[in-house]
């Protein structure tokens, strides 16, 4: 079998007894095991549950809710006892559209705070507090599959693109050059990759096992990454046109894959039809759409950067040509004949935000309402790289592609102490910290938003706009990162490249064209353990649904169980040789026997309970209860 090909595994190191585990922390999260509904309707009650392992020493649990703006504090019922623990329940009445809640433990040693981070003897904020929300979560086919992301001018690049001539503002490449990484060129570099390129290599999205494919801009611009678009009303002619798309959502659709597109709604290109109309009549309806200066070059741009002007959402024009309606934008690419399946909403964070305006949220509300009425199953997925959490309380982006709570953490955990990378968005160098520290900042955002969200979050480890995770971690460590990729709550996201072992120092040079024709370039053991992964992570509804329990936050270990009402798995990543762990006998119930699901070792049991080795680098996954 592929697993344990890109590590370097020395003597089994003997496992001890003094690592500290998690399960004698109290514990709840958003999943069904711990709460009776997940879209709850106001006035309705939730059910919501809490577990206390047996060694705790509580006279009572409380719950502790905020009802308009005020906390109210009611009993907690003990309804169980099992060989580990006690279960507690209580009822949320569902007063306002998003309601925050907490448990209280009264304990002799004094009360403690359980809530989104864990376990506290102090007071804490309401920040961090469990939400239930009543708007409705992302579609369910988003917890079953696994997303892959495709730069079009690099994926593949069909016979016809040789016949299409280069556009002035390009710089023609040969497929398999590098990339450039910096410079006047980075964005006007141009491969020539099409949309038929793309689905002469479906197969090879089938061989991997992923479900969705997401495309980044398919509008004309002036650049090859097309976040400049100069209309939103055709397909790029270098990528085949309409007719293209076309073919590639059905063929795609006959496979039994979905389609997710990216929209910019923040800015246009300066080229586009809209802006360059604004500019020749100040009277036009289309000049309301943007924001205008007295100050050089006389209008708003992304960033600063004229080249891209920000579009301004108090015209209820614009709104109508871009966000609301079945005759906008949004919803007609959507529709027959394309058909997607959904958008990535590019710089969502920024849309409708300038100075003293804000119009984001009503924007994000007004796109879900959109998308809703021409596709209900159709998903929104928000690009932000920073703290969401005030954005993502459910009624308008679906997710967020999850680079805050989870690339950022995970890079910082398992990057090369000698990288020559910046961290991400930082002046500053990448810095390699604990596991304790990635859970840490994990629990932190994730905290942040309800647990429809964090199960719906689009996980990555590299983008079209970030340094590719080889690069970054070394080959010895890719397997560890895609472990735990595949077995986090929300969606997992790889970018095209990843699974062959492909490189890149930064956005820009991350952007390498496909090796099909160039074997040396591609690293079959990546790709056998990727495709393990994902059909392990396709497999197991714990994986795809169930909740998220810290077992094991070391130095250079983790671990954490998934679990449904049915189902438990244990998953450990190590980066580095540990000292290992003894984890109680109660973890698997008599007569259930761990089935290893990935890795070389079965969880075995010791003189005082199940041993967690602690060899590393290493990835294992253990079903402890219930079938895949």
């Amino acid at each position: 079998g592929p697993h344990g090909r890109l590590r370097q595994v020395g003597l089994p190191v003997v496992v001890g007894c003094t690592v500290h585990h998690l399960l004698d922390d109290p514990h709840h999260d958003g999943s069904p095991l711990y709460v009776s509904t997940s879209e709850p309707s106001i006035g309705e009650e939730v059910t919501v549950r809490v577990r206390v392992p047996r060694a705790n020493v509580e006279r009572a649990v409380h719950l502790r809710t905020v009802r308009d703006g005020e906390p109210r504090i009611a009993p907690a019922r003990l309804v169980a006892t099992t060989a580990s623990d006690r279960w507690y329940e209580a009822e949320v009445l569902v007063h306002n559209p998003v309601t925050c809640y907490r448990f209280l433990l009264d304990e002799p040693a004094g009360y403690r705070w359980l809530n989104g981070r864990g376990v506290h003897r102090r007071d804490v904020p309401d920040a961090a507090d469990f939400r239930l929300t009543v708007h409705a979560g992302a579609p369910a086919w988003m917890s079953s599959t696994v997303v892959y992301q495709v730069f079009p001018d690099r994926f593949g690049r069909s016979a016809a693109a040789d016949e299409r001539a280069v556009p002035p503002w390009a710089v023609p490449a040969a497929w398999g050059d590098e990339p450039l990484a910096s410079g006047p060129d980075v964005g006007r570099q141009l491969f020539g990759g099409d949309l038929r390129g793309i689905e002469e290599r479906l197969d090879h999205l089938e061989a991997l096992g992923v479900g969705t494919l997401y495309l980044t801009p398919i509008f004309p611009g002036r650049s090859n990454h097309r976040y400049d678009a100069s209309t939103f009303d055709s397909v790029d002619p270098l990528l085949g046109g309409d007719d293209a798309l076309v073919s590639l959502v059905r063929a795609a659709h006959a496979r039994g894959l979905r389609i997710v597109g990216d929209i910019t709604t923040n800015h246009t290109g300066a080229d586009h039809e809209w802006f360059r109309r604004a500019l020749a009549d100040p009277s036009s309806i289309e000049a309301s759409f943007y924001y205008w200066t007295d100050e050089a070059p006389g209008h708003v741009g992304w960033l600063e950067h004229a080249s891209l002007p920000k579009l301004d959402y108090r015209s209820h024009a614009l709104r109508e040509r871009m966000i609301d309606g079945p005759g906008s934008v949004v919803a007609r690419w959507l529709d027959s004949p394309f058909g997607l399946d959904g958008w990535r909403v590019d710089v969502a964070n920024m849309t409708g935000r300038y100075a003293d305006q804000d119009e984001t949220h009503d924007v994000a509300r007004t796109i879900r309402g959109t998308v809703e009425g021409v596709d209900p199953e159709a998903v929104l997925v928000a690009e932000h790289f920073h703290d969401a959490g005030a954005d993502m309380t459910g009624d308008g982006w679906h997710a967020t592609m999850n680079y805050s709570a989870f690339t950022r953490p995970v890079w910082s955990w398992l990057v090369s102490p000698t990288t020559a990378v910046p961290a991400l968005g930082l002046p500053a160098p990448m810095v390699r910290r604990t596991g304790r520290d990635m859970v840490a900042t994990m629990r932190d955002f994730d905290s942040a938003v309800p647990w429809t969200v964090t199960a719906a979050q689009w996980n990555l480890l590299g983008s079209h706009d970030t340094a590719r995770i080889r690069s970054l971690v070394g080959p010895d460590l890719v397997e560890v990162a895609a472990g735990l990729l595949f077995t986090y709550p929300g969606t997992p996201v790889l970018f095209a490249g990843d699974e062959l072992g492909l490189e890149g120092l930064n956005g820009e040079h991350a952007r390498a064209t496909m090796p099909w024709d160039r074997p040396e370039r591609r690293d079959d053991a990546t790709f056998a353990v990727y495709r393990a992964l994902v059909a392990m992570r396709r497999s197991s509804e714990a994986l795809r649904t169930g909740g998220l329990r810290w077992v094991i936050v070391e130095d250079d270990a983790v671990a954490f169980l998934r679990e449904t009402p049915e189902a438990s798995v244990l998953v450990l990543l190590a980066r580095a040789p540990w000292p290992g762990a003894c984890l109680p006998p109660d973890l698997v119930a008599p007569g259930d026997d761990p089935v290893t699901l990935h890795g070389r070792r079965p969880l075995e049991r010791g003189t005082d309970g199940w041993a967690l080795p602690g060899e590393g680098p290493a990835v294992h996954v253990w079903q402890l209860r219930g079938s895949a």
